[in-house]
């Protein structure tokens, strides 16, 4: 295990070779690598470390990448999660989007877009609208904090998920197409497909319930019910 000023990025995955060259290509970055190729103790040391980010394989053995995911956020562990996955099937993202994770990579994949995708949401986790507050009825977004709370009630969201609501209620009322969302938000425009930001806002929608500021323009994108 490594440490370095970047912080700590725990990598589960059972392919050696797979799991060498994330090591090298993260180590090069700047960031300490801790990694493991068992799931549970994965879920083990992920509790202990207290990692800044996750690389996590979903086909792993025993336990698998899905199944730490799901025991992580139902834990109030919101570490922002990389799935890697050797399935290049829409259903099989959806649900990892479903169940938290922040992001995904189809093997093969370049190492130096993970580097790219985890950086990405770590720029955004260290403070994208700092120093604001927002209230949309009875919604109260907190910057600093990266907190949401709706009627007072803290509700817990990925870090992809808190960024996109920011981003749209920065701008209330103002329609987003997906293209320009997952430009904003995920760093690429078109890498991973209108259905991403699709599968965020039923997200959004179904963890704010009626607090929910996100409105659809039906052909054109998302935006945000004014400010009130």
């Amino acid at each position: 295990m490594q440490s370095t000023e970047k912080g700590l990025v725990v990598i589960v995955e059972d392919d050696p070779a797979i799991a060498d060259l994330e090591r090298l290509y993260l180590s090069q970055a700047g960031f300490g690598v801790h990694s493991e190729s068992d799931g549970e103790r994965a879920l083990a040391e992920i509790r202990r470390l207290n990692p800044v980010a996750i690389v996590l394989d979903v086909g792993l053995p025993g336990l698998d990448g899905i199944t730490i995911c799901r025991r992580l956020r139902e834990a109030g562990n919101w570490t922002p999660i990389i799935f890697v996955t050797a399935r290049d099937d829409e259903v099989d993202r959806i649900l990892g989007l479903e169940l938290g994770a922040d992001d995904y990579l189809t093997k093969p994949f370049s190492p130096r877009e993970l580097v790219a995708r985890l950086r990405g949401i770590l720029r955004r986790t260290a403070g994208v609208l700092v120093g604001q507050k927002l209230v949309l009825g009875a919604l109260e977004i907190d910057a600093d904090e990266r907190s949401v709370r709706a009627s007072g009630t803290r509700i817990d969201l990925t870090a992809t998920e808190f960024d996109l609501l920011a981003y749209l209620c920065r701008a209330p009322g103002r329609v987003f197409s997906r293209e320009q969302l997952l430009s904003a938000v995920w760093g690429q425009a078109n890498y991973s497909g209108a259905r991403t930001v699709d599968v965020h806002v039923a997200q959004l929608r179904a963890k704010l319930g009626e607090a929910s500021p996100i409105r659809t323009s039906r052909g054109v994108g998302y935006s945000a019910a004014g400010r009130t």
